[in-house]
């Protein structure tokens, strides 16, 4: 999962990059396309096998889910910010563990639930609605963040049947699908360099694709989750190092409630499975 998030933000960042002279749309359809690529000469010679599943329904639920995702938190890394994006994104390992609770049937505590609360109170702080700096376009990571947390979800679900590899190939094909036919609209031809970065993009996003789906196919949506918020500080380095962007007072607190939230929930969590272990080993 570590993994999973130190490559999801380098994908972030490659991707706010490659928006500056691309349309966004078109950085999406390079990000799955090259992801594409890569996944299918892998897998050529068990292609065939890798493509059946029982779950045809759930897989096109869960690829739309990161695709939606995808399409709105890069419009938001766009258009308000790397660090500020990353820290409403924050959101989605709260909505993860309710949803986990909620569909999975995992364990929903009293202090869970508190925690996912105050979590929403910091995304607040940071969208600030009401306020002369909200903009519609703050609400795009939030929207990510709920995207992201069904498709964390409908994973973890699937991971209890089906194949990593599986999964993986239908949340990289359907996505590419989807792009294919939105980008003609917005396509301008790039760069061979821009070539040589969608390939980078691409590979990227694969080798955390994977690594986020093998994780959740080995331990539960909510027990895992709150290793995202590393990827808030992760975020705003690459913000200042490459982008010239400085989270204000008012990020800095949002995201200092978000994280703050989801490492106690993950704390009392961790305390009572360590303690439930003893117990069960008398």
């Amino acid at each position: 999962m570590m993994v999973t998030i130190f490559l999801f933000t380098v994908m972030d960042a490659i991707a706010k990059g490659l928006a500056k002279d691309l349309h966004t749309i078109q950085v999406v359809w390079a990000r799955y396309s090259a992801q594409t690529l890569v996944a299918t000469i892998l897998l050529a010679p068990r292609l065939h096998h890798v493509l059946k599943t029982n779950h045809l329904g759930l897989q096109l639920i869960r690829s739309g889910f990161l695709f939606a995702a995808t399409m709105s938190f890069f419009f938001g890394i766009v258009l308000v910010g790397l660090a500020d994006a990353s820290a409403i994104m924050a959101l989605n390992p709260m909505l993860i563990t309710l949803g986990a609770a909620l569909i999975l049937g995992e364990s929903l505590g009293l202090r869970r639930a508190v925690g996912v609360s105050i979590g929403l109170i910091g995304a607040l702080v940071i969208i600030r609605p009401g306020s002369d700096v909200f903009t519609p376009a703050a609400l795009l990571p939030a929207l990510a963040a709920l995207c992201y947390a069904g498709y964390t979800i409908s994973t973890r679900f699937l991971g209890r049947n089906e194949s990593v590899w599986t999964s993986f190939l239908y949340t990289t094909l359907i996505g590419t699908l989807i792009a294919s036919l939105i980008v003609p609209f917005f396509w301008s031809w790039p760069t061979l360099s821009e070539w040589l970065i969608f390939g980078a993009l691409g590979s990227v996003a694969g080798i955390g694709q994977y690594a986020l789906i093998r994780a959740l196919s080995l331990a539960e949506a909510g027990a895992i989750a709150p290793v995202a918020y590393m990827g808030v500080p992760l975020a705003s380095l690459w913000g200042m190092l490459f982008f010239d962007e400085y989270p204000d007072k008012w990020v800095l607190l949002g995201a200092l409630i978000i994280v703050g939230a989801g490492i106690y929930v993950w704390q009392r969590e961790f305390r009572l499975s360590r303690r439930a272990r003893k117990e069960q080993n008398g």
